[in-house]
């Protein structure tokens, strides 16, 4: 909506009533999503009321998740569509190679596991992670801690559930967040849909950029989500110097929560390097384990500071909202079975193989792409990635464009594809290399 006579009426002379009219238009269908505010300035202007009476009814409307404040970009109408989603495309007879999905076939069998979790009931008011889980854990994210005497643990239903529930004992609605650009689909989700302020930081290769995040902190973010490695969709991981820059920027805010998502910690060709200081007072480091024993295992372990760990551990009260016993035996069984831990293995060498040869496949076609991390490859186009995506359809094939994983359209993820190529054999690799070729280099 643009200031002047043809926008829809705000009316109102107290915060109440300002939030209220727009509530309103919004209901009717007067304000569409998506569409702009009048400015602070010009709202107060325009009423004949103290900025600061504007400013109050934002807020309510932003606390209510009405409308989203977007900094420069000013006030919103919360856009609600549907948000894109990893996972196989419904309907399509098309040839999927955007699904970002592990390999079944390297997916550990749990048919032993499963038959050996007999054991006594857990009752409710007993701890939320289970004894043994919990001592596996502390070797598997203890030795990546800088403060492990401190450490606490906490079992949640999946990466993104900690993400989500981290989050809100931190936060509030129209909060900022830093955010990788682009991102990983479940937290421009998670962030969107809790109505918190998404501030993008630009991810190169080896990561989250010193510049971003030092802009993001002046914008007053409260959280930092950071992938260290196997960055979705990028495949990008965190260098040593890197890791070591970015803590030094975080060093000078060490009450901003910092959550990093090591989603891929056991499938990495890449060392874990992290951004959280030993003397930084808010933070947690998340491993999920649906990567490596499979999407239906929503279970992930949260290494935090005391009082964080506190905080979640309050909003995963047994008897309401915790993680079955038996999916965190399940999963301590596999994770200590050498068998188990062998197929993780070889899954590893495998994705790394795959889109290290695929990669190799599209330099001789004339398409430079960085094979990094992770299930899928970030595929730099010369084009629009919409236009390549259509051609490529008409050739029986569906991909992900980066639009997807942006936080704002036409930056440089619009120019991406993300390739989900682990699952073709060297035939099919090939046809879709040079299907993609051709679809670049298509004139009309």
């Amino acid at each position: 909506m643009q200031h002047g006579d043809s926008s829809p009426a705000i009316i109102g002379r107290s915060t109440a009533e300002i939030a209220e009219s727009v509530r309103g238009l919004i209901e009717r269908g007067a304000l569409a999503p998506g569409a702009a505010l009048p400015s602070v300035r010009a709202l107060a202007e325009r009423l004949g009321v103290n900025r600061n009476t504007a400013v109050a009814a934002y807020r309510q409307l932003a606390q209510a998740g009405l409308v989203v404040t977007l900094g420069r970009a000013g006030t919103r109408v919360t856009d609600r569509a549907a948000l894109a989603q990893d996972g196989f495309a419904a309907d399509s007879v098309l040839r999927d190679v955007g699904t970002g999905n592990p390999e079944p076939a390297l997916i550990p069998d749990m048919s032993t596991a499963l038959t050996a979790l007999a054991g006594r009931p857990v009752l409710y008011g007993e701890p939320v992670i289970d004894a043994g889980l919990e001592e596996r854990a502390r070797g598997w994210l203890g030795d990546d801690v800088a403060s492990a005497e401190e450490m606490r643990l906490t079992v949640t239903s999946g990466a993104f559930d900690a993400v989500e529930r981290l989050l809100a004992q931190a936060l509030t609605r129209d909060d900022a967040v830093a955010v990788e650009d682009p991102c990983f689909l479940a937290t421009i989700r998670t962030v969107r849909l809790a109505g918190y302020r998404p501030v993008a930081v630009p991810v190169d290769e080896e990561g989250m950029t010193p510049d971003g995040l030092r802009a993001a902190l002046a914008e007053g973010v409260r959280a930092v989500v950071c992938t260290p490695r196997a960055q979705n969709p990028t495949g990008a991981s965190l260098s040593a110097e890197r890791a070591a820059e970015l803590r030094a920027i975080l060093s000078e805010h060490p009450y901003v929560l910092v959550i990093e998502d090591d989603h891929f910690s056991l499938l990495s060709r890449h060392p874990y390097h992290s951004i959280i200081g030993p003397a930084h007072r808010r933070w947690a480091l998340v491993r999920s384990v649906s990567k490596f024993l499979g999407p239906d295992m929503c279970l992930a372990v949260t290494a935090s500071d005391a009082e964080t760990a506190e905080r979640l551990a309050m909003r995963l009260s047994p008897g309401t909202t915790w993680v079955s016993h038996l999916l965190q035996r399940l999963a301590l069984a596999l994770l200590t079975d050498p068998v188990a831990l062998d197929t993780i293995e070889r899954a590893g060498e495998h994705y790394a193989e795959r889109n290290l040869s695929f990669a190799e496949r599209l330099r001789r076609h004339g398409i430079d792409t960085a094979p990094l991390d992770g299930l899928s490859l970030w595929v730099r186009l010369p084009l629009p990635a919409r236009t390549v995506s259509e051609r490529l359809m008409r050739r029986g094939w569906l991909a992900r464009t980066g639009d997807d994983f942006a936080l704002s359209r036409g930056g440089a993820a619009s120019r991406h594809l993300r390739l989900t190529v682990h699952g073709l054999d060297d035939a099919d690799a090939e046809t879709l290399a040079a299907d993609l070729a051709a679809a670049c280099a298509q004139r009309v």
